[in-house]
């Protein structure tokens, strides 16, 4: 266990912060200040720290008050020292007898490194400032006199940016730098010294961090540290509810066709909601699955409907066809140029969104007769190129690859008796694809390309047989359950799922296998006759 010696002159915030979090397992094991009256003494009293008061005389000069330091020291055992506000200028005599030493800066050195460092960064009008975590080197010469261009000069451990806003003034620049900038880097910093993952090269000027490298053979491209910047775009007329105030920031890095980077091409309509944003993403990701011309119909970002088809006219009729009413007011995206004809289906039922790569001019001129349907256009669709999603959390976020799993009927292991028909076999794989953009528990009923009912978000799988057949039977238009082939994102565990399918009369189902009940799963479908496959892999999709 990495043990701290913590040297604060006034609050010690950081040192509290750091002994709170215990980043990597660090404790602190004394605290010390030149202050008596200094709050960080009662602060590291209250954590059970022990605390050492060296005060600095008159009559002292630099290196006789940090000998008097290392005398205080010596009862402890710690292998790194932190300074927060404390003598950032030390000499040889202090660095020669204790283990490495870490300052923070409040900027990003070298930028502003002098004593003002906020309002230096408002002066100079930058967008982005924020602080520096660096290993603390001699800056005095011989005679103990400060070399002015050594002070803060020691090698960078880690960095921090943090946006300077319009309206900033030096106090609520440095309150922003200390909570968004020093306490996140000061305790990283700390971590990979507890994980011993960096190594100090004090004759090169370098510091090197293992943990900080992408490709470490644990890592999957997944970096230690994630860094992301982005621009608003708009402010929102409001979020998921009129009570939330909501904004769209762009990555403009980002080369994949994208809502947030697509044009509205009928200026006069309203704005997109934060609500339309999100189904129209979820819309687009849909339709980037297929190669023949497909339409999707989104609704709360769950599919009411998709359908490949040998036009895109026909594929969204079939879409919209799985489940009209819950289509109204629903997020259209095509993976086409939208045609006449197919403008034509769209306008004759209210959608809020149709998102396409391109329209024809008799296409945009139908579409636009409707006064509230925003009509987006993302360009060419090309390749996915977005490796990772992330999901915020509330004190950080999760992030994941992007779920691009892709399968051919080569990929399905039949496990029935029954083999399944070609056909089947071809509405398994596009249900697959479709049924990834459905939220689990999810359910997707399928024959051909064509969706027929859709089951999402239960708590049961079993509830989620029970709605898609009952949205095949009851809520499409021309279309139901007898026959289809049924996808679940994942495995039966029990055979009751199997044996509701058979009471809606489906025939085919596919699902990733993997239960200790599979055996019971596979016996229900043989004896009603269904024929099943097993895809190996689930495909959740919680958020």
């Amino acid at each position: 266990m990495t043990r701290i010696a913590g040297l604060a002159g006034n609050r010690g915030r950081n040192l509290m912060n750091v002994a709170d979090r215990r980043p990597g397992g660090a404790d602190l094991a004394v605290v010390l200040s030149d202050d008596p009256e200094a709050p960080v003494l009662e602060a590291a009293a209250e954590r059970g720290i022990a605390t050492e008061v060296v005060p600095l005389k008159g009559e002292m000069d630099r290196r006789e008050h940090e000998r008097a330091v290392n005398e205080a020291l010596d009862d402890y055992e710690f292998d790194l020292v932190c300074l927060d506000g404390y003598m950032r200028i030390l000499s040889d005599t202090f660095l020669e007898a204790q283990p490495t030493t870490l300052n923070v800066h409040p900027s990003l050195l070298p930028a502003f490194p002098g004593d003002d460092a906020w309002g230096d960064a408002l002066e100079a009008d930058v967008s982005v400032t924020g602080c520096t975590v660096h290993v603390v080197t001699d800056a005095t010469d011989a005679d103990g006199e400060i070399i002015e261009e050594e002070i803060d000069a020691g090698p960078i451990v880690t960095q921090e940016p943090v946006p300077v806003y319009e309206g900033d003034n030096a106090d609520s620049l440095k309150e922003r730098v200390l909570h968004e900038g020093e306490f996140r880097a000061y305790p990283r910093a700390v971590k990979w010294f507890a994980e011993g993952a960096v190594d100090v090269d004090l004759e090169a000027g370098e510091v090197s961090v293992d943990a900080d490298v992408s490709s470490a053979p644990d890592a999957e491209g997944l970096p230690a540290r994630r860094l992301a910047s982005s621009d608003r775009v708009d402010t929102l007329r409001y979020g998921e509810n009129p009570h939330q105030d909501a904004a769209v920031y762009a990555d403009y890095t980002c080369g994949e066709a994208s809502v947030v980077h697509a044009d509205q091409l009928n200026e006069g309509a309203k704005a997109l909601s934060y609500n339309n944003y999100n189904d129209a993403d979820g819309a687009l990701n849909l339709i980037k699955e297929f190669d023949d011309p497909a339409a999707a119909v989104i609704k709360h970002t769950n599919p009411a409907g998709c359908a490949t088809a040998d036009s895109l006219a026909t594929a969204y009729e079939r879409a919209l066809s799985t489940d009209p009413m819950s289509a109204f007011g629903g997020i259209v995206a095509l993976n086409r140029e939208c045609d006449a004809d197919t403008a034509e289906l769209v306008i004759d039922s209210f959608k809020e969104v149709v998102v396409a790569p391109g329209y024809t001019e008799d296409a945009l001129e139908i579409l636009c007769e409707k006064e509230n349907l925003r009509v987006l256009e993302v360009g060419e669709l090309g390749e996915r190129t977005d490796r990772f999603t992330e999901k915020p959390l509330v004190g950080g976020r999760l992030v994941q690859e992007r779920d691009l799993q892709s399968i051919t009927v080569e990929d399905l292991e039949v496990v029935t008796e029954r083999e399944p028909s070609a056909e089947e076999l071809e509405s398994m794989v596009f249900a697959w694809q479709t049924l990834k953009h459905v939220k689990s528990n999810g359910i997707l009923l399928a024959q051909g390309t064509e969706t027929v009912g859709v089951g999402m978000g239960q708590v049961s799988r079993v509830d989620a047989v029970r709605l898609a057949a009952m949205k095949a039977d009851e809520h499409a238009e021309g279309k139901d359950a007898e026959g289809a082939v049924m996808a679940s994102d994942a495995f039966f565990p029990f055979p009751d799922g199997i044996e509701e399918a058979a009471e809606a009369g489906i025939g085919a189902v596919v699902q990733p296998g993997g239960s200790v009940n599979d055996d019971d799963v596979i016996a229900a479908a043989d004896e009603h006759g269904i024929a099943m496959a097993f895809t190996g892999q689930r495909s959740f999709r919680h958020d």
